[in-house]
């Protein structure tokens, strides 16, 4: 499903970490991850508005619901560490590190 703008309002991601319960805020680069990568499989919806990205608070939840079906299905396991390196050396580009 694609975020519905005529439906969703658009948030920052900073502004959507706030529907989180303080002690599980994931980090800013976190959302970027989630959003470019994704996590088991399944990536967070964005839309992009004057050059901003943002994700919506029901984008959130289908993410939350996703990975959640996922996580029954299928064991955690750790990135690479090369993907971590690619991850870290574009949030560096960006400048969000």
């Amino acid at each position: 499903m694609a975020i519905d703008l005529t439906r969703e309002r658009p948030l920052s991601f900073d502004q959507a970490a706030r529907f989180l319960p303080d002690d599980a805020r994931p980090h800013l680069s976190t959302w970027w991850r989630w959003w470019r990568h994704g996590r088991r499989g399944v990536r967070l919806e964005t839309v992009v508005i004057g050059g901003r990205r943002f994700t919506t608070a029901e984008a959130v939840q289908r993410f939350a619901e996703a990975l959640t079906l996922a996580s029954a299905a299928a064991p955690d396991v750790p990135p690479s560490n090369r993907v971590l390196d690619e991850v870290e050396e574009e949030l560096d580009a960006a400048g969000i590190r």
